[in-house]
């Protein structure tokens, strides 16, 4: 008996040895406006949610902080954005930037976003945590000078900062009706799912490279 127990005791260190790590999960900040917040949509069914099931669903083991606010300008996001961080439990090991919207919808000047969201590309840069730009582009009947001088600020900063950019956060969308809640404006849970589908392989690539 004692012979067998040791032989058992052996063979279950050994299997213990050889199975495999559970890899522990990655963290992804989902810092933005009412897009990433999921306006008026039910639980699981917004930006953050949707995204965490597709990770998992790739076979990337993540969760998803939705720290999304309607209504929030690049300023706003800069002035919590150190608020946020502090907060969390553990270092993100990335975070997905989608602001702008509202200053463009509300035509602030596109100098004053830039400002802005160069101040939060640099303080995700002074804490080690890698950023995703998820960028927007402006109205047409803000006219060609706006355009050019919003559009540009997204791949701009990707470049400064060596940042992956997504292009544009709402590719797929414009024009589908059915795509947006009532305001025809933001993504119903089927516009949500297209965004993800888009985003997710950058996302994936960032959390595995």
């Amino acid at each position: 008996m004692t012979i067998l127990r040791h032989a058992l005791i052996a063979l279950a260190a050994l299997f213990a040895t050889a199975a495999p790590a559970q890899a522990a999960d990655k963290l992804v900040l989902a810092f933005g406006d009412s897009l990433t917040a999921g306006y008026q949509l039910p639980p699981g069914q917004g930006f953050a949610p949707q995204l965490e099931a597709a990770l998992r669903k790739s076979g990337v083991p993540a969760r998803v902080h939705n720290a999304g606010v309607s209504g929030d300008t690049t300023a706003q996001g800069r002035a919590r954005l150190g608020w946020v961080l502090n907060a969390l439990k553990a270092k993100p090991d990335l975070a997905i930037v989608e602001l702008g919207a509202n200053d463009m919808l509300r035509g602030l000047p596109p100098a004053q976003a830039r400002a802005n969201l160069d101040a939060i590309m640099t303080e995700f840069k002074k804490r080690d945590i890698p950023v995703l730009i998820a960028g927007m582009r402006a109205a047409p009947n803000l006219g060609a000078d706006y355009r050019r001088r919003f559009d540009s600020i997204f791949p701009d900063l990707s470049k400064k900062y060596g940042a992956p950019l997504y292009p544009f956060f709402l590719d797929g969308m414009i024009g589908n009706r059915g795509l947006h809640i009532g305001d025809n404006l933001h993504p119903n849970a089927n516009g949500v799912a297209v965004i993800v589908k888009g985003i997710l392989p950058q996302v994936r690539s960032a959390l595995t490279k």
